[in-house]
């Protein structure tokens, strides 16, 4: 039993080495993402509706829910996908592409403002067994194979840390698991800090099913 603990607690420290910058970054990134919430209600309720939801609540598994998300880290996502003079945009995808090509800055913090003021809807993990696999590794990560805690980064309840770590609680575990997936491929290689690609790429496919599915039903 002791050994156990002393397992997850050198995972733990390790996750926090590696998240050591996280509060310098969150005070430098403080008040760059304000925006008017209100003309970020109607971008959502135009153009963002049919894949996210109006409030951001997603239903759709394949799309992620925005209520509650960092604003500083929306705008990131929706700057990295959109081109910027002529180069191609550091996070790919054809749909995001379009929507994001005539929005500007402001818009983009607007919508931002909206969406992180929006509450997200408590979600449900679907498979108890699986959830519970994936709560070990969410909390002490797998020293064998060198995974830190996700919670070091994303926080013990999924909150997250702005600007570049996101809110996870409750997001869709098929959203998760494709978005580790990517990182672990390479998919997904500009747009966030390289600890992502290094912590998927150490990650089974069953633990990427896991953790997914844990992070699903917390809250």
């Amino acid at each position: 039993m002791q050994g156990m603990k002393l397992v997850s607690n050198i995972a733990a420290l390790a996750a926090l080495a590696l998240s050591s910058q996280v509060f310098a970054e969150t005070a430098t990134e403080a008040g760059k993402a304000r925006g008017d919430a209100a003309k970020g209600r109607q971008i959502a309720t135009q153009a963002c509706a049919a894949c996210h939801n109006a409030d951001g609540n997603s239903t759709i598994p394949a799309n992620p829910i925005l209520a509650g998300q960092h604003a500083e880290y929306i705008i990131k996502q929706l700057k990295d996908f959109k081109s910027q003079d002529g180069k191609p945009a550091e996070r790919e995808s054809p749909i995001m592409a379009a929507m994001v090509a005539p929005l500007s800055l402001d818009d983009m913090k607007n919508l931002a403002a909206y969406y992180a003021q929006q509450t997200p809807k408590p979600g449900v993990a679907k498979d108890k067994a699986l959830a519970e696999q994936g709560e070990k590794i969410y909390r002490g990560g797998n020293l064998e194979t060198g995974l830190p805690a996700c919670a070091a980064c994303h926080s013990p309840n999924g909150a997250g840390i702005p600007p570049n770590y996101p809110r996870l609680a409750g997001q869709h575990s098929e959203y998760v698991a494709a978005q580790l997936r990517a990182f672990r491929t390479d998919q997904r290689t500009k747009d966030v800090n390289n600890e992502m690609h290094m912590i998927a790429s150490r990650m089974s496919e069953k633990e990427i099913q896991a953790v997914s599915e844990f992070i699903s039903g917390l809250r």
